[in-house]
């Protein structure tokens, strides 16, 4: 038994299409108007280009402009070596201790740690006011011993929120077990 020969898909695409072919020939110059599209064309593009690179230029002076520009120094200027280790070495724990708050997040502690916060940026704005009287009247027992007392005070108000939130977290727990 002999298979017949079945037409394949692509000789039904173009026994489809007979008759529908582009048969003519292109017009007279055709070539060289194309030649001339083209070359216009590039001649356009390559402008675009131009400005891609300068434009990328601008922005990369303009950023190395910004960041290299001195930063206004949060630390204290004018205060002795001793005084700026003190605020340094405060200010590290402080920011642990926030950083151990904003853990400990939560919906059952919000409000807490709301509160904590407002009120860091009152003990921070006295801090601030510490700092600009240290500026203006220079380095004295008193303005250093208010400078110490206010970070001390942070510190221990972020230990004492601490404190209060893991004792929340343990009231919550505990009631949740009693209830099973």
């Amino acid at each position: 038994m002999m298979m017949e020969k079945q037409p394949d898909a692509m000789e039904n695409l173009f026994k489809n299409l007979q008759g529908q072919w582009d048969i003519y020939e292109p017009h007279h110059n055709h070539h060289e108007r194309f030649a001339d599209k083209q070359a216009h064309r590039k001649n356009k593009n390559n402008w675009r280009y131009v400005w891609a690179v300068a434009a990328t230029i601008v922005v990369f002076i303009g950023c190395f402009t910004l960041m290299s520009r001195p930063q206004p120094d949060k630390n204290l200027k004018l205060a002795s070596r001793e005084t700026q280790q003190t605020d340094s070495i405060f200010t590290c724990m402080i920011k642990a201790e926030l950083e151990k708050i904003k853990e400990k997040r939560s919906p059952a502690n919000e409000k807490i740690i709301a509160d904590a916060l407002s009120q860091m940026k009152i003990l921070e704005a006295d801090y601030e006011k510490i700092k600009q009287e240290l500026a203006t009247n220079g380095e004295n027992k008193q303005i250093i011993y208010a400078m110490i007392r206010n970070l001390k005070t942070r510190i221990s108000f972020l230990e004492n929120v601490l404190d209060q939130i893991n004792n929340t977290e343990k009231l919550i727990t505990t009631t949740n077990e009693k209830t099973l």
